[in-house]
């Protein structure tokens, strides 16, 4: 039996030229900015025209262009010669803001003809506004295409235990040599406007759940650890404690800092500047003792083990079901099951 997994993510710039067109896709996206369309688009314009020439800056600090697509297709790579070996499996990738888009994939997919697709978000926290835009496009595009197989989602895996064992390996083996042992555990996701939160979206409270069961992991360590969140743009109020002020605040107090990319499955423009270069400067300038960052899961060995038993798994009601029960009534998550 044929099946075809998709992979999502978010993609990114392959050159300096497509930084402002990549923004606009970002930005026209309604899952991002919740207005109708003929206010959205001019207004995606502005936003994305405005944003480029800082956004150039921030890519020609990594060869001026993101390296998400090759790591997502390393990544693809890898699930896809571990599912060989339990079946007849083949792995394609859908960018959401850049090429390849899901219009292109999905020719590809056709021409592959599976008797099944399993769609496989690389975000392991669910938000309306990353996976759920992704499955959403997906979805929307095979209804317009009148083409229909049979499909399984996974939508979100914020405790899924290899997922979990991956970023405990990582961060132990991080630390395992630091000679001074007095440091914040800094664990950063990409953040999101508070007002998503209050409409129900569930990413807040799994990249908790996520972060939670890292430290079980991690019981042995005794580890002083936060959460926090970057990546705040735009006048609306996100929720917090942002980044960099937790670094300005405990690299005051000269303890050194380690940051762990917890929402981030690969290496991008987030990571590789904003983590590597920005929030490093921030704390040195603000006098931590030293910044260490913890590796993205890219294709470590538990993480794709973990993907390759979410795709294996037995579907119920055509979908994956998560062992995450979110507590406050969040319903937008598919896999989660609705409260009465």
């Amino acid at each position: 039996m044929k099946k075809a997994v998709i992979l999502f993510n978010l993609g990114g710039p392959d050159k300096l030229e497509s930084v402002e067109p990549f923004l606009f896709n970002l930005f026209n996206d309604p899952a991002i900015i919740s207005i109708p369309s003929i206010f959205r688009y001019p207004l995606a314009k502005i936003i994305s025209k405005r944003r480029a020439p800082i956004a150039k800056n921030i890519y020609k600090e990594i060869g001026n262009k993101s390296p998400i697509l090759k790591l997502t297709q390393d990544q693809a790579k890898s699930l896809e010669n571990t599912l060989s070996t339990k079946g007849d499996y083949k792995c394609f990738v859908i960018m959401r803001c850049w090429h390849p888009r899901a219009e292109d994939v999905i020719k590809e997919v056709k021409k592959y003809n599976p008797e099944e697709i399993i769609l496989l978000p690389l975000y392991p926290q669910y938000s309306a506004s990353t996976s759920g835009s992704s499955i959403k496009e997906w979805n929307d595009l095979c209804k317009r295409e009148n083409y229909k197989v049979k499909t399984k989602t996974i939508c979100c895996y914020p405790t899924e235990n290899n997922f979990l064992e991956s970023h405990a390996n990582l961060i132990k083996n991080t630390i395992k040599n630091l000679e001074n042992k007095d440091f914040k555990l800094l664990f950063s996701a990409h953040g999101l406007p508070k007002i998503k939160i209050k409409k129900g979206d569930p990413y807040q409270w799994q990249v908790e759940q996520t972060v939670e069961g890292i430290i079980l992991k991690l019981k042995n360590e005794n580890l002083d650890y936060i959460i926090s969140y970057q990546s705040r743009v735009g006048p609306l109020k996100w929720i917090g404690p942002s980044t960099d002020e937790i670094i300005i605040k405990y690299s005051k107090e000269k303890k050194g800092i380690v940051i762990v990319p917890v929402a981030f499955v690969s290496d991008h423009s987030e990571t590789l500047v904003e983590l590597d270069i920005e929030y490093k400067k921030l704390a040195e300038k603000n006098g931590c003792s030293f910044y260490k960052r913890v590796p993205a899961l890219g294709i470590e060995e538990n993480f794709i083990k973990g993907l390759t038993e979410l795709v294996l798994q037995k579907e119920t009601n055509g979908n994956f079901v998560s062992s995450v029960m979110c507590p406050n009534n969040h319903v937008k998550c598919p896999c989660l099951p609705i409260r009465k």
